[in-house]
């Protein structure tokens, strides 16, 4: 033992004196954002304080435990950056060894991917309370450290009845909260009503893509050779993550700057297929295209949307035509087509000439000749759910089909994932699908099967859902939370949005203060001012965040 402490002890010397720095810059960071959440805290305190408690929480309780969070959560920054690296269920590999170790399921911290607007770099959620693995898992009850009792529900009507009676909330709402643990429904309001889920719709798509197809899939695009010919066929694999874009100097740009996952690069394929190309002899070529893995109409019912392009096996950059990476933005009208040209580009830049590239089908005799494949689906997920990616989520929608034997269609999808939540013995009463992204006004969902999706994806059993959970963005630092709750809970908050007009729902989970891992749906129809609305559901995601609530 002494020569072991012996050895280690310059190792943990060297280790101390690295992360020094970056504690003592993560908490000069931070103080701004404390001192926020210790005076958001104390005007929520006053209405959980009515609340009878097993112990008191005093004001300065409350903000120390707001404090807390936030400085854990520029901690879980530095040791974020440290764990590495991700292994292909997206979970850290480093993180599982000890999860395993412990003998409970691991799980991740989630920080923006580096492609998305206005991220400052890796944020991870804090390690206690959410967003971090460690407190789900703690939520989980499935740690050494003993876990207070669930919130009661007369409690947590006593809280959240009044919130969700904002006038703000519109003509009709509903709300359920559950324990991630027991699966055990702690208050509902409207449970079962079938209301406008908007994009909260994408945690069903998410739920249904993992299930089919698992988390490890990838998606690839590839080109194929007719045999005896010229006829270079470039064929859609229905990866909506493939990127045209370079960086400067000329190299391929997978997935934007930092060390993201690594999106499938249609320049990457045009030189590998040049290679191929060249060691055939062959520098010149007919070029086509085969988007036909999907079928249907491309347009979506809302017909052309900044938020949708026009769906399509093939497609680069999601049809934008600026250098967007979310958000709405003007699309192409036929990614596949755009998507053949930029390849014709590379392949010319390659020294290879190609035809003009127009619509045709690769037969079954045509030879590969390259590819490249997408990040598994599990990094596929996570980036529809932080971002709130409509065109990744009708692009799933299809792929499930394809995986079920359905047709790859807006109505084949929806009718894919349906059977897939059914499979899984959900609670469908009163869901419709229309579609994949939420984008249709016609979808029902009910905040009970919202809940039941959530407390799915946790479940130690199915390690595949738990992208649903680490996709979720986190609330004031990631994705569509962004910015959001910079006064209230954050960093304690992950959930998906949903905003339609007239419709504004929200759908994740939290830790509340005694340890409990909460999953949250809340849906409210006939809404008036979205930014009233938003913020009224807002205030009730913090308030649950900061509730004992026995």
């Amino acid at each position: 033992m002494t020569r072991v402490a012996n050895a280690v002890r310059p190792r943990l010397a060297q280790a101390a004196g690295t992360v020094r720095p970056r504690l003592e810059r993560a908490a000069n960071a931070v103080r701004p954002g404390l001192r926020r959440a210790t005076a958001a805290a104390k005007p929520q305190l006053a209405r959980v304080r009515t609340v009878r408690f097993t112990r008191p929480k005093s004001v300065g309780t409350r903000g120390f435990t707001a404090g807390a969070a936030v400085a854990g959560l520029a901690l879980a920054v530095t040791v974020a950056t440290a764990a590495g690296p991700w292994d292909s269920t997206g979970q850290r590999t480093a993180e599982e060894d000890r999860a395993v170790a412990l003998e409970r399921t691991g799980g991740t911290d989630h920080g923006r991917n580096s492609d998305t607007p206005g991220s400052s770099g890796a944020v991870a959620g804090a390690p206690r309370p959410a967003p971090s693995a460690a407190s789900v898992l703690v939520g989980l009850g499935r740690a050494t450290t003993a876990v207070r009792p669930s919130p009661t529900g007369t409690a947590l009507a006593g809280v959240l009845d009044p919130l969700l009676d904002d006038a703000a909330l519109g003509a009709h709402h509903s709300a359920v909260v559950v324990d991630v643990a027991t699966g055990r429904r702690l208050y509902g309001t409207g449970a079962g009503d079938a209301l406008t889920p908007a994009s909260t719709t994408k945690i069903a798509t998410a739920t249904a893509a993992l299930s089919a197809m698992g988390a490890d899939h990838r998606l690839t695009t590839r080109t194929v050779l007719e045999p005896g010919s010229r006829k270079l066929v470039l064929v859609g694999g229905g990866d909506p993550t493939l990127t045209a874009r370079v960086r400067d100097g000329g190299t391929s740009r997978s997935g934007g700057a930092g060390d993201g996952p690594a999106w499938a690069s249609l320049k990457d394929l045009a030189d590998g297929t040049a290679k191929a190309l060249k060691k055939r002899g062959l520098r010149e070529v007919t070029l086509s295209y085969d988007a036909s893995l999907f079928a249907g109409p491309a347009l979506h019912p809302i017909g052309v949307n900044g938020n949708l392009a026009p769906v399509s096996a093939l497609v680069a950059d999601e049809g934008r035509t600026d250098d967007s990476t979310s958000g709405p933005v003007t699309r192409v009208t036929d990614p596949a087509a755009d998507a053949a040209r930029k390849f014709a580009a590379f392949l010319e830049d390659d020294g290879v000439k190609a035809s003009s590239p127009g619509p045709s089908r690769a037969t079954s005799e045509a030879e590969n000749v390259a590819a490249v494949s997408s990040p598994p689906l599990s990094a596929v997920v996570e980036r529809m759910l932080t971002n709130s990616d409509n065109d990744i989520a009708e692009a799933l929608a299809r792929q499930t089909a394809v995986a079920t034997g359905r047709p790859a269609s807006f109505d084949g999808g929806a009718a894919a994932i349906a059977a897939q939540l059914k499979k899984l013995e959900l609670p469908l009463k009163g869901a419709q699908f229309h579609d994949g992204s939420g984008l249709d006004r016609n979808d029902r969902l009910t905040a009970d099967l919202l809940t039941a999706l959530l407390v799915e994806a946790g479940d130690p059993a199915r390690p595949e859902l738990r992208p649903i959970l680490t996709g979720l963005p986190v609330a004031a630092f990631t994705g569509t939370l962004t910015g959001r709750y910079h006064d209230g809970a954050s960093g304690l908050v992950r959930a998906k949005t949903g905003t339609l007009t007239g419709v504004n729902t929200l759908a994740g989970t939290v830790v509340d203060q005694d340890g409990r891992l909460l999953a949250f749906a809340f849906l409210a129809s006939g809404t008036t001012n979205p930014a009233a609305a938003q913020s009224a559901l807002d205030r009730t995601a913090t308030a649950l965040a900061g509730c004992g609530c026995r």
